[in-house]
């Protein structure tokens, strides 16, 4: 018969046999791993997948996607190294379409700026693979990803390579045929996933930033409403950029740069031209770009709805995420106004091009911290 405990017995003086004490932070022990090194890892990836997006955008601006016409992802890391070499590269660029129908008065040294664009563009890729398969593997080597990570950065590193298997079939459409420019379709493909890629390096960084346990506690006080909200923001935002993406397939930018009409008109003379009636919706630079202007204003106003929505949270950090997303969707919707009212000149194309990442990243965070709130004090 066990004795009877005092009640003014401290507690924990004696712990019964056979029990072994409470180990606090267990979650986080045995999922910690190298998650600051990773965490800087893909930040470093991240910038470098921004860059890549925008050098992709002048590469695209400056009609130079065409000027390697073959894929060699090992050898053809390397330039030509003589004139002979130019010459052998200009001689298949004459073959195809572009330079035939619209680029017959090019010289060689024209032919070395579109050459070295391309060029830096493809290089920039395998050097983000490199980077990618230099971390990956050597965490992996050292046992230092934490637990449920590795598949995710694995795949990851996939994501990568599918992408520079959709560039080059987005290339191979304007090599053959009569077509002077990359399919619109394909380049939105191909921006898209690019942008799939930054947003899935984000949300890793805005995770490893918190630890195992803060993120357990934080998604029950979650926000299901406003996140809810926020995921379609991310959603129109992707749908936008794709509508913009084919505007810069078609040059679509640089036509009827009246606003808020189009030549006159709410809707842009002409549609359904041609035949059959589908490749109006990626081929007529009209209706492509009605379609973006559209896209722009409803996505603006479902985004301060979402807003105005998260002003009603009681987290300080998360209405102030909102507020940072609303304010970059408004100046995003005022740089693409005045970007056609100038003809989409190199600058403001490339500039509305980063703005188009400020707001998938912004609404990305939103997304983030209503899922998981950042614990405050009462006060706030």
């Amino acid at each position: 018969m066990s004795q009877k405990r005092s009640i003014f017995e401290e507690v924990g003086a004696e712990k019964p046999a056979g029990r072994p004490a409470a180990q606090p932070g267990l979650i986080d022990r045995a999922r910690k791993g190298a998650r600051g090194a990773i965490r800087a890892w893909l930040m470093v990836l991240f910038a470098l997948v921004v860059a890549m997006i925008l050098v992709g955008g002048l590469t695209r601006l400056t009609d130079s996607g065409l000027s390697i016409t073959e894929w060699n992802p090992v050898t053809g890391a390397l330039p030509p190294m003589d004139e002979a070499a130019w010459t052998a590269e200009f001689e298949k660029y004459q073959q195809i379409p572009e330079y035939q129908l619209q680029n017959m008065h090019m010289t060689l040294e024209d032919f070395k700026f579109i050459y070295w664009w391309e060029w830096s563009h493809r290089q920039l890729g395998r050097f983000i693979g490199l980077v990618w398969a230099l971390g990956f593997f050597g965490f992996l080597a050292a046992r230092k990803i934490p637990a449920d990570w590795s598949g995710r950065l694995l795949g990851l590193g996939a994501l990568g390579g599918a992408q520079g298997a959709i560039g080059w079939w987005m290339v191979s459409s304007g090599l053959g045929g009569e077509r002077l420019d990359v399919a619109s379709y394909r380049l939105a493909t191909h921006l898209g996933l690019a942008f799939v890629i930054l947003g899935v390096i984000a949300w890793f960084v805005f995770k490893l930033g918190r630890a195992e346990s803060d993120l357990m506690q934080a998604r029950r006080a979650g926000e299901r409403g406003l996140f809810g909200m926020a995921t379609g923001v991310v959603h129109f935002a992707f749908l936008q950029i794709l509508l913009g993406a084919l505007v810069a397939g078609i040059d679509a930018g640089r036509n009827f740069v009246d606003w808020p009409l189009m030549a006159g008109g709410f809707l842009p003379p002409d549609l359904f031209a041609l035949e059959p009636w589908w490749r109006n919706f990626f081929e007529d630079d009209g209706l492509v770009q009605f379609m973006h202007r559209m896209a722009g204003y409803l996505l603006v106003a479902f985004g301060l709805a979402t807003w105005n929505r998260a002003r009603r949270s009681g987290n300080l950090k998360t209405r102030r995420a909102f507020d940072w997303m609303a304010v970059m969707l408004f100046g995003q919707m005022v740089l693409g106004i005045v970007t056609v009212m100038h003809s989409a000149p190199l600058a403001l194309g490339i500039v509305h091009q980063l703005g188009a990442v400020l707001v998938w990243v912004l609404a990305l965070r939103a997304r983030f911290l209503a899922r998981y709130p950042v614990a405050q004090s009462v006060r706030g």
